[in-house]
């Protein structure tokens, strides 16, 4: 069993977001969750065609509500018990390489990239 892994994220928080502000732009986000699903689908989809190794990277950049946002999307590497649950069994249960689907937490919608 893997003890760490190191993942990527973009996250799109909605109003029912457990705190719904902004590590980006520091603002309060005012997207209602079936706008956020929404965006996130899209960016899903655009990952998908552009490649993801390239893509990911960028949009999460661009995109991400989480303050890994200056780093890619890059957290680094974390083990079991430190990320929310369905986080973290998304994240465990990728191959290096893989994105997952979209992920719903307490803190809004992911798509999660696995690096190592």
């Amino acid at each position: 069993m893997t003890a760490q892994v190191r993942a990527a994220h973009l996250l799109i928080k909605h109003t029912e977001s457990r705190n719904p502000i902004s590590r980006r732009t520091g603002e309060q986000v005012t997207l209602t969750p079936a706008l956020a699903m929404q965006e996130i689908t899209n960016y899903m989809h655009r990952i998908q065609q552009e490649g993801l190794a390239s893509s990911f990277p960028k949009y999460a950049r661009e995109r991400s509500d989480c303050s890994s946002f200056r780093a890619d999307g890059d957290l680094g590497f974390f083990g079991r018990g430190m990320m929310q649950k369905s986080f973290e069994d998304a994240s465990f249960s990728l191959k290096v390489g893989e994105m997952s689907g979209i992920v719903v937490s307490d803190s809004g919608y992911h798509l999660i990239y696995r690096i190592e």
